[in-house]
């Protein structure tokens, strides 16, 4: 049979590309207050302004007439199931979600969720990242996983240890020069 009189399915061929790094199970969703409110801020942004303006595209396209060939509304309509997609997925994440203020262990030295950490491997090339939760990563801002393997060998170190780190060329020493963590926003 000709491709052209085969039924095109509602899911798009590049979404498991697109699909946000799963949680390990056992796990929680760790996320730190400023993540957990953009994830929020963008959710209630899709369910507010972005979905009810294609919702009105899609209701003009559609009384246009013929549906099979009108641009608008075959867009819309694939618009609208990425928004819904988007909507399901960040509802589903915020409502497993486990906030976790980094705040907390400001001026300590030990590695845990939300630090800032300074490390120089045996090639002395020191590095300097900090580590998020899966969904709020950035890693062109030196962002990183809680679940990453850096992340999870750096957890639980201090100022001045030498961990091991299994990288793709090989184990590699790691040593951690220092650790912050944001000042604490003062209640009002």
């Amino acid at each position: 049979m000709n491709k052209a009189f085969t039924k095109e399915t509602d899911r798009d061929d590049d979404e498991d590309e697109l699909a946000p790094s799963p949680i390990p199970p056992g796990t929680k969703n760790y996320l730190t207050p400023q993540g957990y409110q953009c994830l929020r801020d963008e959710l209630f942004a899709l369910i507010d302004v972005e979905r009810p303006k294609i919702v009105e595209i899609v209701h003009w396209a559609a009384s246009n007439g013929d549906r099979s060939e009108n641009g608008d509304y075959i867009y819309g309509k694939k618009r609208l199931r990425e928004i819904d997609r988007r909507i399901r997925f960040l509802t589903k994440r915020l409502d497993i979600a486990e906030v976790a203020d980094p705040s907390v262990h400001h001026g300590h030295d030990q590695v845990f969720f939300g630090a800032t950490v300074t490390y120089v491997n045996q090639d002395d090339v020191q590095r300097t990242i900090t580590i998020k939760g899966i969904d709020e990563v950035d890693n062109l801002q030196g962002e990183v996983s809680w679940v990453s393997p850096i992340a999870r060998a750096l957890l639980k170190s201090r100022v001045g240890d030498e961990i091991q780190l299994m990288t793709p060329g090989g184990l590699e020493q790691v040593e951690v020069l220092s650790v912050s963590y944001p000042a604490p926003t003062p209640q009002e």
